[in-house]
């Protein structure tokens, strides 16, 4: 056993001992969190415009701090880009991890002193969890990669600016640094295609072990490693072991992957974010992701059905339910109060606190009344494809509200890998998964208000061209699942001249 692998044990059990003392008092750490937070800002502009002195609970907080989104607190947020201190969190941030944005075009998120060891900590424990719990640790020794964004970082008034990965990039443990992959020079390259093709041939001869990032520009990666070999990724990659994730849901892909690797691997999934690293899968044999209740973040949840409500209720930890479709609210270390990041979230399990992702709160599908959310269309397309030769590449949904003739219909753009034999017949299957999931949408099928789901099949990286069009092809972009209106599905359709009906295949070549 070498030096590296037998301190990874023992570092394991120790981050293992400290990861249960805090999420078996689960609420007593919020508490605490909570408390720290209300203190440390008291005096910053934010906690002296919403009296942070007189709060003395929860319930002060909630008063006093409404819920807001990034156009509601871009304010404040401007006030620390122009260089002024002690607006939302004690002096100045490190850096602004820059996003893409909404009705404001970027976005850009402070993070601290105080809140950025917390995203390098839990990208390292998530690993020493499953080295513990799996006792595979053999991985330590080989080489490591994370698709990520360029770590080339602007500068504004004294504060570091870019896209979070690559910020993160910067605090690589030294202990990692002989086994991080690509090449520095690499990992500053810009356009995505061209990043891809350099690593590569960067790291095709070396002893892969890990490989982390978002599972549709992963699956790129390995089309083109198993391109240049004519060989299955994990014939490559002989020890290759472990596939870390995050940002959308690996099931859709997860066939596909399985496919281009050849065999099984084992997978973690992570719930990181500009605003904040939540959650990460700490337990192969659990369903969820332990949220991350000690790391500088308070948490709360509002019922995603009633978060339109003039005044819905605001729930702690101590109070959610498995199986409730929840938007998830934080304050933060990094200064966002009350913030909304946009996510959904379902509890799996309260001992200790679990979560899956299940979509986006302004990305679902009710046009009719539905509420269709991400989780059901991703479910019901795994469901579809259980026990069959399909294989698919990436999908979208949206409403079509005024079709040629018929009903109005739910339309699915997929992009198949290994098509069905009988599209209607799959088409159907999906459709049925949905209406035993949602019986809003099996209401409106019943009652002929729809007519079940119609698919639009996508040729051969079409998404990948899609993406491409707008600009946001590679590094942490990813495909809405879902969306309320034809936005995505009419840019589809002005790509495609001859786009003519529900058969046609959609090429942006």
């Amino acid at each position: 056993m070498s030096l590296k692998s037998n301190a990874s044990k023992v570092f394991a059990r120790i981050i293992y001992k400290k990861v249960q003392a805090w999420s078996s008092k689960p609420v007593e750490t919020q508490k605490k969190i909570f408390s720290e937070l209300i203190k440390q800002a008291s005096t910053t502009k934010f906690g002296i415009d919403h009296d942070f002195k007189s709060i003395k609970n929860f319930e002060d907080f909630a008063k006093r701090v409404p819920i807001r989104d990034y156009e509601a607190l871009k304010p404040y947020i401007d006030r620390v880009i122009n260089g002024e201190k002690d607006i939302l969190w004690k002096g100045k941030p490190l850096y602004f991890a820059k996003t893409s944005g909404t009705t404001s075009g970027a976005k850009y998120i402070p993070l601290t002193k105080e809140s950025l060891p917390y995203h390098i900590d839990a990208a390292r424990n998530c690993i020493f969890l499953y080295i513990q719990e799996t006792g595979n640790y053999d991985f330590v020794n080989g080489k490591m990669i994370f698709l990520q964004g360029s770590p080339i970082l602007e500068e504004k008034n004294g504060i570091k600016i870019g896209r979070l990965s690559g910020i993160v990039a910067h605090y690589v443990p030294s202990y990692l640094q002989k086994n991080r992959m690509p090449s520095w020079e690499t990992n500053c390259i810009d356009d995505w295609e061209t990043k891809v093709d350099k690593i590569v041939e960067e790291t095709y001869t070396e002893d892969m072990t890990v490989i982390s990032g978002i599972p549709s520009w992963v699956q790129m990666y390995f089309e083109k490693l198993t391109q240049k070999g004519n060989i299955k990724v994990g014939e490559i990659f002989k020890n290759f072991t472990l596939f870390i994730y995050g940002g959308v849901n690996y099931e859709p892909y997860r066939a596909k992957f399985e496919n281009l690797i050849g065999r099984k691997v084992d997978s973690i999934e992570l719930f990181p974010a500009s605003e904040g690293f939540f959650a990460y899968q700490d337990s192969q044999k659990a369903h969820g992701m332990l949220l991350l209740l000690n790391h500088g973040i308070f948490y709360e949840f509002i019922k995603a059905d009633e978060f339109y409500n003039e005044n819905p209720r605001r729930y702690t930890i101590g109070e959610v339910q498995m199986g409730i479709n929840y938007v998830m609210i934080i304050s933060t270390n990094a200064g966002l109060w009350g913030y909304n990041i946009g996510d959904t979230v379902e509890f799996t399990c309260i001992k200790p606190y679990r979560v899956i992702v299940t979509g986006r709160i302004k990305h679902f599908i009710s046009a009719f009344g539905e509420h269709v959310i991400a989780k059901e269309v991703e479910h019901a397309i795994k469901k579809a494809m259980e026990d069959t030769n399909v294989s698919i590449n990436e999908f979208t949904v949206a409403p079509q509200i005024t079709p040629k003739e018929g009903l109005p219909y739910h339309e699915w753009f997929i992009e198949f890998q290994s098509e069905p034999e009988d599209l209607d017949a799959f088409a159907l299957k999906i459709d049925s998964a949905m209406r035993e999931q949602n019986m809003y949408y099996n209401d409106l099928i019943i009652g002929k208000v729809l007519q079940p789901l119609k698919i639009t099949k996508v040729a051969k990286d079409g998404f990948h061209n899609y993406m491409k069009s707008i600009g946001k092809l590679g590094g942490q972009n990813k495909i809405a699942r879902l969306g309320n209106d034809r936005t995505i599905a009419d840019k589809l359709e002005k790509e495609v001249p001859h786009y003519e009906n529900k058969t046609d295949f959609l090429d942006f070549n």
